[in-house]
């Protein structure tokens, strides 16, 4: 078999229409760049910039923009074996309005189905997904059919692959379950009722979960940081983490090992991309087998790089950039280039 991969995302992908002029309203913004996105994605072009072999299991439309995303993956140096087009339906599209500090609004053009909704379970690998060292899914992947059931499969998959090596069978197997609750994608909105239970039946099969406040509110009913991290434990995960944005970050592992740790200094341009940046750096740091602290710290250093950044995917961070943020305890902005 060949080598396994360091990280596989399975996912979202998309086109990022940005606008290069920030603090202006969408109807008067007049010149836009284009960008690979789509959460997932961005978090295996993250973990590549940092030396990871990535991948990513996604659709496109067959058009001009599946056709650049695919393009762009191989630049940045993630295996796009598993993109394959969708006949029936456009590449999404996500325009994004840009107001710093804290105010990034997005517009997503996924109608009448995003083609990354329409990955088949019998169509998966089941073979690399066990075999890597991370797999990483995401709440959005829940959301619709067929993508719900392929998720699951690939995380039954996984929870074999933990198995094997708890029995001494095999090698390491971490999965991610990125929250990532966007509710304009699910039926019944911020008060769905299916969420919570589909959240609940992917956390039984992950190993680390990782959220922002409203999204562990959505899979536990927990708002508060440290009932929300007990919340996840409690569902089935080894680590816990919980972003709390200005606050920093919490993670919680069930050996007892906690880290609460405040955010790096930055001057945000675009917080677009932050966490994907963390994500990526967070797989880093779960294969390096740093401690729960370095790695939050790290993580927190790879995602304030991208916020001080216009773009999300081109911005991602090399190691030697993280290490000098850390260096420096804070992110010396340079100029707001994509």
């Amino acid at each position: 078999m060949p080598e396994p991969y360091d990280v596989i995302t399975m996912g979202r992908i998309g086109v990022d229409i940005y606008p290069l002029q920030t603090g202006v309203p969408l109807a008067r913004v007049e010149t836009f760049g284009k960008f690979l996105g789509g959460s997932p994605t961005n978090v295996a072009v993250a973990a590549a910039r940092l030396g990871r072999r990535t991948a990513v299991i996604t659709r496109t439309g067959r058009d001009p923009f599946g056709s650049y995303l695919r393009e762009q993956l191989r630049e940045f140096g993630v295996d796009d074996r598993w993109v394959t087009a969708v006949e029936e339906y456009p590449t999404p599209v996500t325009f994004c309005e840009i107001f710093p500090p804290d105010d990034f609004p997005l517009y997503f053009y996924r109608q009448p189905q995003a083609p990354d909704l329409e990955i088949h379970g019998a169509e998966l690998d089941l073979d690399a997904i066990r075999a890597a060292r991370v797999f990483w899914m995401t709440g959005t992947g829940l959301c619709a059919e067929p993508s719900r059931t392929a998720t699951l499969a690939a995380l039954r998959a996984r929870s074999e692959a933990l198995a094997a090596h708890r029995a001494g069978g095999g090698p390491a197997a971490v999965t991610v379950f990125d929250l990532d609750w966007r509710p304009m994608f699910w039926d019944g909105g911020d008060h769905s009722t299916v969420a919570p239970e589909r959240y609940r039946e992917a956390l039984a099969h992950a190993t680390v979960a990782v959220g922002n406040l409203d999204e562990c509110e959505i899979a536990t009913g927990e708002r508060e940081p440290y009932a929300a991290a007990r919340a996840l434990l409690a569902a089935g995960v080894e680590l816990a983490v919980v972003k709390q944005g200005p606050k920093g970050v919490l993670a919680v592992h069930r050996d007892g090992t906690t880290a609460d740790v405040p955010p790096l200094p930055v001057d945000v341009v675009n917080g677009l991309g932050a966490g994907d940046s963390f994500g990526g750096a967070l797989c880093h740091g779960l294969l390096a087998g740093w401690t729960t602290e370095h790695t939050m710290r790290y993580a927190n250093a790879a995602g304030a790089l991208v916020a001080s950044r216009l773009a999300c995917s081109s911005a991602m961070p090399y190691p030697a950039e993280v290490e000098q943020a850390l260096a420096d305890g804070a992110v010396i902005t340079t100029g707001a280039t994509p």
